[in-house]
């Protein structure tokens, strides 16, 4: 619902995120940062200066599988959460083929979005496809012992790549929620946003949650 926030000039709110929401999705983004940048210190030898922020190389080995297991189970509960909101529709297909538009701000001809815009979704995608590659190879990584030779040089070669595409798609996501969609990065830290922005990027939403009596129901979980 709208509420009052008195010390911001009565600035009106509409919930974007409930409180569960933004625990696991940071949950989420904190796990994948560390096996991402542990990864990076294993992977290269020109980062693996990383490992000394992590606590050195016997330590970063030891708990980078682990993490990885825990980003998982944390993309997991994400995945249940909005897995139906995510689906494409035509509208999102075809927000697609005109995503060029978005990404220089010219709105025009671009189909409403809902809660969440199709780039979004896409990028939900693609990290839940490219997660399961991650533990699926870095499973094989883990335990080669028992692993067939052939597949662990197919692991060898599926992990970085799988890795650095998540990892560019993490860094384009933190491009969008912050620099280029100013207000994005609002809605995950204190669960709100202004009517303007809900009504610009996400209208559909705005209209579907807030009814002509200035209310809007909570987001769903």
């Amino acid at each position: 619902m709208f509420v009052t926030d008195r010390s911001a000039m009565n600035e009106p709110r509409v919930s974007r995120f409930s409180v569960a929401e933004r625990v696991i999705h940071w949950l989420v983004a904190l796990s994948f940062l560390y096996v991402a940048l542990t990864g990076l210190a294993i992977w290269s030898p020109r980062l693996y200066w990383l490992a000394a922020v992590f606590g050195g190389g016997f330590t970063v080995r030891a708990w980078h599988p682990w993490a990885g297991l825990l980003f998982v189970v944390f993309f997991t509960a994400m995945f249940r959460n909005w897995r139906r909101q995510m689906r494409l529709d035509r509208d999102d297909r075809r927000w697609l083929r005109l995503s060029h538009r978005y990404a220089v701000h010219d709105f025009a001809g671009l189909p409403e979005a809902g809660r969440f815009n199709a780039g979004q979704k896409s990028l939900f995608w693609m990290q839940a496809i490219f997660g399961l590659l991650l533990i699926a190879s870095g499973i094989v990584i883990w335990w080669p012992a028992v692993m067939p030779r052939l597949l662990r040089e197919i692991a060898v070669l599926i992990h970085p790549t799988a890795a650095v595409i998540s990892i560019g798609g993490i860094i384009l996501h933190i491009y969008m929620g912050t620099a280029a969609v100013p207000g994005s990065f609002r809605g995950m830290i204190q669960g709100w946003v202004t009517p303007g922005w809900a009504a610009s990027h996400h209208p559909k939403w705005y209209r579907e949650h807030v009814g002509s009596t200035g209310t809007t129901r909570s987001p769903s979980r």
